[in-house]
């Protein structure tokens, strides 16, 4: 600065302090917009309920702050750093992770299921250093051994040598006990940590051992094979050949069903309200849960319909099931249940479950000495042959776990047969041991019918078209309908640098054109200029054989659905400038405008747009792409089924011609899906019914998409033209939507007496 001029010393702090405003004023302007979103969704939850928030570090501060700020200190559960890259290779250092902070409704309610992995041989300490031979032999553990556990065969289990002494007890835990012909007792000053009977039933088990000159507990690995997971999840990293990313910030489905799992039970209710690839709902659908995701993006819902309805679930063992008191009946070595059952799935899932087995739980478990009385009875006799031939009098802890080279085949045959037995006594002990013992469910493991495969249950993906929605101008203020109606809402502004969300659409449609299901019925524009009207935004001039026809161009909203009483302003505006035909362009129509055909002799054609057009800067202005497509109403009867019931036969889909004026039907082949919603509510279209119809084979690409075989005869009735019989409506409306093989879609709806 010391050679720099008056000016620019003078105009620095000026520039610096603009930039601090600037970035000041950006930071507010997100946290606020966030403190908002966040305090919609702290309302929205349950006292039992948690939210999640992904947050790269850059913002992680901020964001806690906030959150502490809406839910409260107090309910702040963890900060969970996950790996998700291999790094970026970033300018100073890489970041491989993001952060997700994990906030409560109500700590003190909140609803929280344990979630754990399994504990890897080489996580063991050095504690575990005593290795057991099918769990009757032991020995203590090489250096070599600890060091790589993977030099252990499949027969050796580790094992701790744990005190068996406690420091309070009584006159039933201080005696001599006797084990293997050797008298211990406790150390002084201590009890024995069970009574006599236990201590019988641990030698019985197998469970002790002796160190040096002290009786010891054989606490194996395995009896607690589990850790807890902790806050930092380094299992969930994205890799090379992981799952398929179909969408830029597609999260992991193990980081995603992680948070589910910890905080939700089957049949509760999950929201994204930020949809993506739709990884959330995925999620839920598979475990259970019920599930509502929102998503501004058209691409966004049409991936993530594609991936739920394309994808198969397994069907997991409920526990409100005859098959789940079955199976929890065999987990648990208890007799079933024989409570009726109604299939809730509220009740929960059969789910695998880890021992945690205590010194306890082994001495208090009367089952060990009924196998062991059991299996005496055929052991005995086979240790007496074996004697006899070997010329020994072993005890049975004495005898070794290897023949003796020098025996004859028929000794060698009894020492094998001996321990075969001995082998299965002791699996049976280790089998009650477990299932009488004190467990961890695997919340993230239930039990799979193998026999079944699951597809999506009941949804409905829906964008803003079977909703009534109010008018609003720019400022977000309410039009009344009928205002609307007269032309009296105004458009949307845009930044300075932005182009008018209607002159990119204009521009895309002189090039491209209105295309109708069939390639020949194209409108091809000779020329699209702008047209000062309320409603119409621009003249489009088409050749009908050698003669020229004039539109009158209506331009829905970017971001919202065209109501029909926007159709009718816009339709007698058209009248009332001469126009030939009314072309209203739009993301979505209302339920009630596909009633709308024509005003006067104004018809109607209704052209919806492409959601590509949302990304309208990254398109190249080529003409191609079908960004503008008619597709007309569903031509349906409603016929008379018997029984107080109806069925519904489509017979194609009304396709209306501008060279003629005529609309006719395209006929089922045009259909690729139609679905019906057979108690409208004029709020969401659910779908009850579905059907696959078209002119390709859409049995082989189902059978494709779900990678399996599907049963023929229940293909033919989803293949089928005419629905299923069904109950009249309660609401006295069915509403039908139909999905062309493009991917355009239409509702109508349906009143019915």
């Amino acid at each position: 600065m010391k050679n720099g001029s008056k000016d620019q010393i003078t105009r620095e702090p000026e520039q610096v302090k603009a930039f601090r405003d600037t970035w000041r004023d950006g930071i507010h302007s997100y946290l606020t917009y966030l403190r908002d979103r966040l305090t919609v969704a702290r309302d929205l939850l349950a006292d039992s309920g948690s939210i999640f928030v992904q947050i790269g570090d850059e913002n992680v501060h901020r964001v806690r702050a906030l959150m502490d700020e809406v839910f409260g200190e107090s309910n702040f559960a963890a900060l969970i750093y996950f790996l998700k890259t291999t790094g970026k290779g970033s300018e100073f250092i890489d970041s491989s992770g993001d952060y997700i902070l994990w906030y409560a409704r109500n700590r003190q309610a909140s609803k929280v299921r344990p979630a754990f992995r399994v504990r890897s041989e080489q996580t063991l300490e050095e504690q575990y250093n005593m290795a057991s031979i099918d769990r009757c032999e032991y020995r203590r553990l090489s250096k070599a051994e600890l060091r790589d556990p993977s030099r252990l065969s499949s027969s050796v289990q580790r094992f701790m040598p744990s005190s068996i002494y406690s420091d309070s007890g009584g006159q039933t835990t201080n005696f001599v006990y006797s084990f293997q012909e050797k008298a211990y007792e406790p150390l002084r000053g201590y009890f024995w940590r069970t009574t006599m009977s236990g201590l019988d039933r641990l030698a019985t088990a197998s469970r002790l051992c002796v160190v040096g000159n002290y009786l010891r507990y054989r606490m194996y690995s395995d009896d607690y094979p589990i850790v807890r997971i902790t806050n930092y999840w380094d299992d969930v990293r994205a890799g090379g050949f992981g799952e398929a990313k179909i969408y830029v910030v597609q999260t992991t489905t193990d980081v995603v069903q992680r948070c589910v799992l910890l905080t939700t039970d089957p049949g509760d209710l999950v929201l994204d309200p930020t949809c993506g690839s739709g990884t959330t709902a995925y999620v839920a659908e598979q475990w259970g849960r019920r599930w509502v995701t929102i998503d501004t993006s058209r691409v966004a819902l049409a991936l993530a319909r594609a991936r739920i309805m394309g994808a198969r679930y397994p069907y997991y063992l409920l526990a409100d099931s005859r098959e789940g008191q079955i199976k929890e009946a065999e987990v648990t070595r208890t007799a079933p249940k024989e409570a009726p059952t109604r299939s809730d799935i509220r009740q929960g899932f059969v789910y695998e479950r880890v021992p945690h087995i205590t010194l306890k739980s082994i001495a208090n478990n009367a089952e060990i000495d009924v196998i062991w009385e059991k299996w005496q009875a055929v052991l005995e006799p086979l240790r007496a042959k074996l004697n006899a031939a070997a010329g020994r009098k072993w005890e049975e802890w004495e005898i070794a776990r290897e023949p003796d080279a020098k025996w004859p085949p028929q000794t060698k045959a009894l020492h094998q047969e001996w321990w075969d037995c001995r082998i299965k006594r002791q699996r049976e002990i280790d089998a009650s041991i477990a299932a009488k013992a004190e467990f961890e469910y695997l919340f993230d493991k239930p039990y799979p019918d193998n026999s079944r495969i699951r597809v999506a249950g009941p949804f409905t993906v829906e964008s803003l078209s079977p909703h009534r929605v109010l008018a609003v101008d720019q400022d977000d203020e309410l039009i009344h309908l009928l205002d609307a109606a007269e032309g009296k809402r105004a458009p949307t502004e845009r930044g300075a640098d932005e182009p008018e969300f209607a002159q990119v659409v204009l521009d895309h449609l002189k090039t491209s054109g209105v295309q109708q299901a069939h390639k020949e019925d194209r409108i091809a524009f000779t020329s699209v200029t702008g047209w000062p009207g309320n409603f119409i935004c621009a003249e489009g001039r088409f050749l009908e054989g050698e003669k020229e026809r004039r539109a009158g161009v209506f331009i829905g909203p970017e971001f919202g659905t065209v109501s029909r009483p926007d159709l009718v302003a816009a339709a007698r505006e058209a009248g009332d400038a001469g126009f030939d035909v009314l072309i209203a362009c739009a993301f979505n129509f209302d339920a009630r405008s596909t009633e709308f055909e024509k005003l006067g002799r104004i018809p109607v054609l209704k052209a919806r747009m492409n959601p590509d057009l949302h990304m309208a800067d990254e398109l190249k202005n080529t003409g191609g792409g079908n960004l503008f497509v008619v597709f007309g109403e569903p031509d349906i009867a409603i016929e008379d089924a018997g029984a107080g019931k109806i069925q519904v036969r489509i017979r194609g889909v009304d396709i209306f011609h501008p060279q003629t004026g005529e609309i006719e039907s395209g006929g089922p082949d045009t259909i690729a899906l139609w679905l019906i919603d057979t108690d409208y509510n004029e709020e969401s279209f659910f779908v009850r019914h579905a059907y696959f119809l078209g002119s390709n084979d859409p049995y082989k690409a189902l059978k494709t998409t779900l990678k399996a075989e599907i049963d023929e005869d229940a293909w033919q009735s989803l293949h089928s033209d005419v629905s299923r019989p069904f109950d009249k409506p309660k609401s006295g409306r069915i509403a039908v939507k139909v999905i062309n093989h493009l991917g355009d879609e239409v509702m109508k709806v349906f009143g019915v007496k």
